[in-house]
């Protein structure tokens, strides 16, 4: 099997299991790709139709002629697209994921993360409202117009992650890691603002039949990939799977709709380091974005599922080898199960504490929670600035 035969078959079986599984696609969806702006519009404005139709209406009015129409989404589009590349200044997808982007007067979300209970309907509304796409060879290119990627996930119209295919028949995932590496780089002018850092895709993965590998920042070739795999009993990879490839889990179950709408919504989060330099001895900041790899968001989605089935009262452990990311799931965990509730929309915790024994970890805990709760609604950091560790916990 030729390596191009592969891969096409490899994508008429993803795309059509995502379509199954509640995702958006079409062939012709392509040619409606808005590469300047790195947006699918009809989406978006399907989006803001369905749940923010007022809103939208005071800059897309009824009365208006089809030009003046298409001139103001135009004005709607140019918005999103000026935030989402606007990360130095607040912001970025994730930032437009999080709290959305303002139009002369207006502010319109962009995404509904999944309600942890179901008593109000006009969120649950909204959450089904939620539009996932998969788009097949993406001419991506503002530059050059033959350069394409094998699939894009948009949601909502933003274009959220990108896959690069390659079949073990006749290339490694290392193949697809130099791809990206060596013909994927958005430029130091970043016009190819698909690829750039935090203003569209915020993660990049390549699958083979065998193995998935993913980064979050494309930079040449000094390019980090770390693997998405389940892991083969007490080795690497993927076990075997006599149903079809060995990486059918990865668009079975982490694209499932729900799963993938609840990784970002609830789980990616950016996180700021402080190092010092061997040589000069000054700390180093480096900013980097979190994504979860696999071995995390299974723990985490294992624990909440078991703990939404029995209720509270039983212990689990999650191991960590050193440097496999304990502090984001230590986070996730937690943020999770303060928000969990039963399936009589009853909280299953009333309060959910955290203790670390160091103060890094400490500090890089307190620094995601705060922007998964950003109104403190949730989290509240016990550090003894206010008095006594112990009468802060007792107040919180």
């Amino acid at each position: 099997m030729s390596g191009v035969h592969g891969e096409k078959a490899m994508e008429d079986e993803i795309v059509a299991r995502l379509a199954a599984q509640g995702w958006r696609y079409d062939d012709g969806s392509a040619a409606r790709y808005d590469r300047q702006r790195a947006l699918f519009p009809e989406d978006v404005f399907e989006w803001l139709t369905e749940t923010q139709y007022d809103e939208l209406a005071k800059h897309v009015k009824p009365t208006m002629d089809a030009a003046a129409q298409a001139k103001a989404k135009d004005g709607i589009l140019n918005a999103l697209a000026d935030t989402l590349s606007n990360v130095d200044h607040g912001g970025g997808t994730l930032q437009v994921l999080r709290k959305g982007f303002r139009r002369i007067g207006s502010r319109f979300d962009m995404v509904q993360a999944k309600p942890t209970e179901t008593m109000n309907q006009t969120t649950m509304n909204r959450y089904t409202a939620n539009v996932l796409r998969v788009v097949r060879q993406v001419h991506y290119s503002v530059t050059n117009p033959n350069k394409s990627i094998d699939l894009v996930l948009f949601c909502n119209g933003i274009p959220v992650a990108t896959i690069e295919l390659k079949t073990e028949f006749t290339q490694s995932v290392t193949r697809g890691q130099l791809q990206y590496k060596d013909d994927r780089d958005p430029g130091p002018d970043g016009k190819d603002v698909l690829l750039a850092w935090g203003k569209r895709a915020l993660v990049h993965f390549v699958v083979t039949d065998n193995e998935v590998s993913m980064t979050t920042k494309l930079d040449g070739a000094k390019t980090t990939f770390l693997p998405f795999n389940q892991g083969n009993g007490t080795g690497k990879g993927n076990p075997l799977n006599p149903k079809g490839a060995r990486t059918e889990y990865f668009w079975r179950d982490v694209l499932d709709r729900d799963a993938f709408l609840n990784i970002l919504t609830k789980y990616i989060v950016i996180r700021t380091d402080e190092k010092p330099d061997p040589v000069t001895g000054q700390n180093v900041k480096s900013t980097s974005l979190r994504f979860p790899r696999f071995h995390q968001w299974d723990a985490v989605e294992k624990t909440i599922a078991r703990v939404q089935q029995v209720g509270a009262g039983e212990r689990y452990l999650i191991e960590h080898s050193a440097g496999s990311g304990k502090t984001d799931t230590i986070v996730w965990t937690a943020f999770r199960l303060a928000a969990l509730h039963d399936a009589k929309n009853e909280k299953i915790f009333d309060s959910v504490i955290v203790v670390t024994d160091r103060n890094v970890l400490d500090k890089q805990v307190a620094a995601a929670m705060r922007q998964l709760d950003p109104h403190a609604a949730q989290m509240v950091r016990i550090d003894g600035t206010g008095g006594s560790k112990s009468s802060e916990l007792g107040e919180a």
